[in-house]
């Protein structure tokens, strides 16, 4: 029998603190369903998967929703490698896969190791603590400045400008009345910042030493030109800073809802790579991506024109009963198979092995330094945002 159709889908209707149960009724309703706002909504697992390997779905443009009056964030994000489709993409992917190979990453564990120890040290002086504040937003921001080559007396002001940037991001409800123009403001810096760090290399060549060295070695033999070079850097700084965040403390989140899952993976810490890709299955730190359609197409039932908007909600596709077992038990041994967490296809995320590296490092730093560490009782304060779901404050007992 088929459930009855669940109405409209409109993402300010959905429960940020758990979107899950919401989702489940479009993807046993109305799968790929037509929304209010003229895009096509992707709920299944086995849909999702298609159109993120189908090359009649494609990215571009960058983002729609800019306003007039932004020059540095649409030059920015136009050349930001998310929002690129072959060749440009296969270019870029190219030059920047080059510095985060699974080898390049393991080279980084023990200094990451460092950075996140530091960042626990510092937390256990505090009996309470707001999580996102003092370690999960700042950790990946001091690794993706330690790859760009970002010195430590410049790392508070690149945050700054990271948190002021994210107001141009995802799909922010709550975003402030100026929230575009310091985006754009933020743009204009980190611009003038990175163009500024390519002239002081190519005046002092050193080479591969960090993530900018080695993109601009190798950026004349694959046509890749400043402007790209920059936007490159900038949205490295911002997709490896707020999905790792999330990651993170949503991680975090489910280990302390389900206490036997926590109590398993203290005692067995070797489980913590396979937590972490539970963890991403269970509560993805980015629940939505976006494609455009190339060409008209039949997906789930219904004909997608051509140039339609499509939203993958990956937070279902990976709450999928017919991929994944009873998706909703957190199992930490779970053979989590093609989760979507990271995306699939050309734009499966390329930093996904420092990703993996920062969140297993950071919770076995926070879970060994902090055996104590537990939720106090104010409750989390999700950000306003759908896409880049995760808590905005989010306070912790350390002892």
């Amino acid at each position: 029998m088929t459930p009855p159709a669940p109405g409209p889908f409109r993402t300010a209707d959905v429960p940020l603190a758990d979107p899950y149960p919401y989702y489940r009724r479009f993807r046993e309703g109305d799968p790929v369903h037509l929304g209010p706002d003229g895009s096509w909504y992707v709920f299944r697992h086995r849909d999702v998967a298609r159109v993120l390997g189908d090359r009649r779905y494609v990215r571009g443009p960058q983002p729609a929703g800019i306003p007039p009056g932004c020059p540095h964030l649409k030059r920015t994000t136009a050349a930001w490698m998310v929002f690129m489709d072959p060749p440009r993409h296969t270019r870029v992917r190219a030059l920047v896969a080059k510095s985060f190979t699974p080898r390049i990453v393991e080279t980084l564990r023990p200094r990451i190791r460092q950075l996140a120890d530091s960042l626990v040290t510092a937390l256990a002086e505090e009996r309470e603590a707001d999580l996102v504040d003092r370690l999960a937003a700042p950790f990946p921001l001091l690794v993706i400045s330690e790859l760009l080559g970002v010195p430590p007396q410049d790392r508070a002001w690149f945050r700054a400008r990271a948190v002021d940037l994210q107001q141009a991001t995802g799909s922010r409800v709550a975003r402030r009345a100026d929230g575009f123009a310091v985006a754009d403001a933020a743009a204009r810096e980190l611009d003038r910042y990175f163009r500024a760090e390519l002239a002081r290399r190519r005046a002092r060549p050193a080479f591969g030493a960090d993530l900018i060295g080695t993109m601009l070695e190798h950026a004349g033999a694959a046509g890749v030109d400043d402007d790209t070079l920059v936007g490159t850097c900038v949205h490295l700084l911002t997709a490896g800073h707020e999905t790792t965040t999330n990651l993170l403390c949503k991680g975090l989140l489910a280990l302390f809802a389900h206490p036997a899952q926590l109590a398993a993976l203290r005692a067995r810490p070797e489980l913590m790579a396979n937590a972490v890709e539970e963890l991403i299955r269970y509560d993805a730190p980015v629940q939505m991506v976006t494609r455009r359609s190339a060409a008209e197409d039949r997906l789930g039932g219904h004909t997608v024109p051509r140039d339609s908007r499509v939203v993958l909600v990956l937070g279902s596709a990976n709450r999928d009963p017919a991929w994944f077992p009873d998706p909703d038990r957190l199992d930490l041994t779970r053979d989590t198979l093609r989760h979507s967490g990271f995306g699939m296809g050309s734009h499966y995320c390329v930093g996904a092995a420092l990703a993996r590296a920062e969140a297993e490092i950071g919770l076995t730093a926070l879970l060994s330094g902090l055996p104590r560490l537990a939720l106090s009782a104010e409750p989390v304060r999700f950000a306003e945002d759908l896409v880049f779901h995760g808590p905005a404050r989010m306070m912790v007992r350390t002892r």
